[in-house]
Parts: structure tokens; sequence; C-alpha cells
């Protein structure tokens, strides 16, 4: 908790003036009391009318004072919790993008999405409070017991027995709702990862009729989420009621000990006339110095119970904050082989790489080395989980080898800055993921300067031209999120395009002509030959139809190479390749 406040040095202006407005009113609502007082023993017992007008018109000058210095602070704290709150989650955000994917795997992605919102949120309404009550609260719980006993001393002996058992009731209630506040974090993770699922999964949940078990599910984990919620914020609900009833309690004390005292005066006696007085002013000041304290020690209480949900939510930002990636970027010296990346380009070498997913008992690849030459297409083809996708996603360091290296121009990837390693990749990956927003919005995730005639060769070459031309805003026509209004080869081509446009060295195609038909593969494989001869292509595939003219497959089986050559080499050295083509074309055509 208290390292997140450090973000507030950055608003320590606003700070200040908020504990400026919120003492001046504080010391404000002491003072008027005070003047009340006087109103009654000097004025009202003189009879000076002339002195309740001046006391008066000082009490409502005074009182207006407080009041706007009561907005002010309340306006100062809200802009600092705001601003820290913004702080919080841009803190969160640029540091969930630096993480790697094994990173966001371990975390959760449903569980970063409650720490930059609820916890946040959480840690912000907990600056709010602490802004106002930790210094309302010590000065009025002083400040009005010092008054109080200055005010009479003998009416202030029941402060001696209502306010210890407050401050006792606050802390049961502060050890009791920590973990339950806990419990609910965790299971609001939970929550949001059954309603992404079902959000994201809601054409599967369809197609095999099953809302009903998800409904179940997710009302099973809401009522779980709302009960504890509900039996967190009973305990917590009851301190105000048990506060107004120590109030009413203090109240009642007060007066039987300020009749104990009028009892023995007579009001015929005119200095004892003048104490009857006396005691009614005393004791109406006294009466608002008691709500000061007994609301003051409430607001503590409350903010007590409160911190340890907070604190909660601040240890849940700092462990995403405090992780440390595993993707390690490279120190200022040099690596081994930077002499020979200047002699080549886009040249990439797999020397023995293997892959362990952190938690897996065996590797997912294991033992690769070949190489991709500039200029050439190199393709990779397997079973399904056979660790091509995994095996790609290691070039552009999703993922760091886990053993053996993987050489880019000679140089090892983990040994060059990130941003220059991507800058170097044209990637499309298995999912092909739009965002919101324009076509050219979309293509221009590649190239941010792009000219319209670059948009439209991209698309040319990417085989989405046409469908695009046929789109009723053409380039500006709007694409929702994640692509949901187009068909599966559109989104494909569109990604393939935003891949193109940024005229990479190296280009890896995970599996992306799956969704085409074989007249668009092909068009589309002959046009990324003829632009882009000189860049090294990667391919990832299931169809042997997208791979037959590639310079070098790879067969992967169980993460292991089986088998590397052309086409016809693999048909008669490889069994593995021979049994995929057979299983997609007849054996008249594969040769």
């Amino acid at each position: 908790m208290w390292k997140l406040m450090r973000n507030l040095s950055r608003n320590k202006g606003s700070v200040a003036v908020a504990v400026l407005l919120m003492l001046t009113n504080n010391v404000l609502s002491l003072v008027l009391p005070m003047l009340m007082q006087s109103i009654i023993n000097d004025g009202v017992s003189g009879k000076d009318l002339s002195f309740i007008w001046r006391q008066g018109l000082q009490m409502l000058a005074l009182s207006v004072c407080a009041m706007f210095a009561a907005l002010a602070g309340s306006y100062f704290t809200a802009k600092v919790a705001m601003g820290f709150g913004r702080d919080i989650r841009q803190a969160i955000f640029y540091k969930v993008e630096s993480l790697s994917q094994c990173d966001i795997d371990k975390i959760g992605t449903s569980s970063l999405i409650t720490r930059s919102t609820n916890d946040a949120r959480q840690v912000q309404d907990m600056v709010m409070m602490m802004l106002r009550i930790m210094i309302n609260a010590p000065i009025m719980l002083v400040g009005g017991t010092i008054m109080a006993l200055r005010t009479n001393a003998q009416l202030s002996s029941v402060l001696l027995v209502a306010v210890p058992i407050i401050a006792g009731v606050a802390v049961l209630v502060s050890k009791k709702v920590l973990p339950m506040f806990r419990r609910i974090q965790k299971m609001t993770d939970k929550l949001n990862q059954l309603l992404r699922e079902k959000i994201s999964g809601i054409r599967v949940i369809r197609a095999f009729n099953r809302s009903d078990y998800e409904d179940a599910r997710f009302r099973e984990s809401n009522l779980d989420l709302t009960g504890l919620a509900l039996r967190a914020h009973r305990i917590l609900a009851a301190l105000i009621p048990f506060a107004t009833f120590m109030l009413f309690f203090m109240i009642l004390g007060l007066l039987a000990l300020a009749a104990g005292q009028l009892q023995l005066l007579d009001p015929a006696v005119e200095a004892e006339r003048l104490k009857i007085v006396n005691i009614v002013g005393d004791m109406s000041a006294f009466m608002v110095y008691l709500v000061m304290i007994i609301f003051s020690v409430v607001m503590a209480a409350a903010l007590f119970v409160m911190l340890p949900r907070a604190a909660v939510s601040a240890k849940r930002i700092n462990e995403v904050l405090e992780t440390e990636t595993d993707i390690r970027e490279p120190g200022q010296e040099a690596g081994s082989g930077t002499k020979a990346a200047s002699l080549l380009t886009g040249h990439l070498s797999f020397e023995n790489v293997t892959f362990t997913y952190p938690g897996a008992a065996e590797a997912t690849v294991r033992d690769i080395s070949f190489e991709a030459v500039t200029g050439g297409t190199t393709a990779i083809i397997g079973g399904t989980g056979c660790g091509k996708s995994t095996l790609v996603n290691l070039i552009p360091r999703f993922y760091d080898v886990s053993g053996g290296r993987i050489l880019l121009d000679g140089t090892d990837v983990r040994e060059m800055p990130t941003h220059d390693l991507r800058q170097k990749i044209g990637f499309v990956p298995q999912q092909a993921f739009l965002f919101s927003g324009t076509v050219a919005d979309n293509l221009r995730f590649g190239k941010e300067d792009a000219t319209e005639a670059e948009l439209w060769e991209a698309l040319r070459i990417a085989q989405a031209a046409e469908f695009v031309e046929k789109l009723p805003n053409g380039l500006s026509d709007m694409i929702s999120q994640s692509g949901k209004n187009l068909s599966g080869g559109q989104k494909q081509r569109l990604a393939i395009a935003r891949a193109i446009i940024r005229r990479s060295e190296i280009y890896v195609f995970d599996d992306s002509f799956s969704a085409l038909d074989y007249t668009t593969d092909a068009k589309l494989r002959k046009a990324l030959q003829e632009t882009l001869a000189g860049a090294t292509l990667l391919i990832v595939a299931q169809r042997i139809g997208t791979i037959l003219q590639a310079d070098r497959i790879v067969v992967l089986d169980e993460g292991g190479i089986v088998g590397i050559g052309r086409h016809k080499e693999l048909l008669q050295s490889c069994p593995t390749y021979r049994e995929i083509a057979l299983s997609q074309l007849p054996e008249e055509e594969i040769s």
C-alpha cells in the first residue's frame, strides 16, 4: 500500500492544498461551538442583544468560510485520488505491455483485468478516504476532546466510557472482515474468468446447447461472491448504528450529569441563575464536541476497516508492478556474433533449440536445428500439438528458449533489444486478431505513416483489395472488435496485409492461410514470392498444398524434427511427411 502511495508525489501541489483546506475547515469547526457557548453564557445571561448579533454574525461568516473550505477540500481531494487512480492504471497497463507471454499466463488474463479495474478502484477510494479522514479524524478527536475538557471537565467523564468501547468494537470488526475481503478479490477474479469465457465462447456454447450449464456455473459463482460480500458489508454497516447508539447513550449520560449539577442550584439566586445559564451553554457546546468526537472515532474505525481491503488490492497490484519479466533486455555489451550481423540480412538459424512451458512435465520442442536462408521460403509442418506455433513464437521472443539458441544474422536474439528484433519481423499469428477501427487503422498498425497507395499495395499482395473495394467506405469502413463483422478468410488476409506493409527482413506466417480457398492461397503465395523475394519467409502450415514450392520443409513430430528437405525428397525419406501428404491428396497428385 505504502509503495503505491509514493505516486502521490506527482500530485503534491494538490495534496498540499487539500490538506490546508481540510485543516482550515477543522479549525473553524472547533471554533464555532466556542462562539455559540459565548453567545449563551455572555450574551443571553447578560441580556446583551448587540453582543449576540456580533457573535452571531461572526458564527455565520465562519460557517460560510468552513463550508467553502470543505467544498474546495473535497474537490482537491477528489482530484488527487482520481489522478492517483489514473497513474496506477497507467502503470499496470505499461507493465503488462512489457511482460512476456509466460508472465501473463502465470497471473491470468482475468486477474489482470480485475487488478487494473477493481483493485485500482479500491486503492483509489482508499486514498480519498485517507486524505479526508486521516486529517479530519485526529484533529476532531484530539481537538474535540481538549475543547470538551476545557468546556466542562465533569461532563467529559462520559467520554472515558464510550470512546474505548467504540474503538474496541472497530478493532474486532477489522479483524473479522479482513479475511473476507481477501476472499472477495479472489472470487471476483473467478467471476471475471467465467464471464470472459462465456463471452468469448458464446458460439460454442450455443452450438452445443450448453447455455443452461454455463448459466448455472456463473450463477453459483455470483451467489457465492454476493453472499460473502453481504456478510462483510453487514458487519461494516453495523458500525454506524452502533456509533449512533453510543452517541445517544452519551447524550443521555451528559443530560444526567448536567441535571445533577442543575439540581444543586437555585434559579432565584442571581449568581446561581448565571451558573445555570453557563451550564446550559457548556452543555450545548459540549454536545457539538461530543458529536465531533464520536464521528471522528467512527470515521477512523471505517478507515481501519477499509484499509485492510485496500491493502489486499495494493498487494495484488504490486505483484504485477514488481513482476520480473522472463524476457530480459540485453546489456550494453555486444553479444557474440555481432560482427557477422553486418554481413547477413534476415538469416535465421536454430541451434539445438529446446523449450518447456513453465510447469510442464516435458519439453514442447527439443533439439531443433535448421536454417532459414535469406530470400528463401522455409515451411514447418506436422501434426496437431507437435510444437509448430511454439517454435515460431520463440523468434520474436514471445517466449525465451529453455536451451540452445536462435540466431538472427549471426546474433542471438536474446542479445538484441526486443524493439529492434521485432522491427525486423512481420508476424502473422495463428488467430488473425483485428482491432476495432477502420481498415486503414488496422493496416497502419504495421506502419503508422503508410500512405493510401501503400495500403492498397499491401491489400493487393494479400488478395484483400477486391473485398475492401466492395465495402461501403473502402479503407474507412469500420471493423468491429476482433473483426467479428468479417469472415475468417477476410480477417486472415487483412492480418497478412498488416504484416506486409512494414517491409521486414523476416515474415512469419503461423498457419495464416488455413481459412483461404486453394485458389486464393495459390495467388497469395505467388504474390508473396514476387514481392518479398529478398525477405526470409517462414510458413507454418497444415495443408500440403501451401508448402509444395517451399525451398525447405521442416517436419515436426512430438516436438522433434523427423525430416528436412524439399517436397519430393521428403516423400521418399520421411514417413511422417508422406502420411500427411497422403491424408490430404491422392497419391497421383502429391508427386
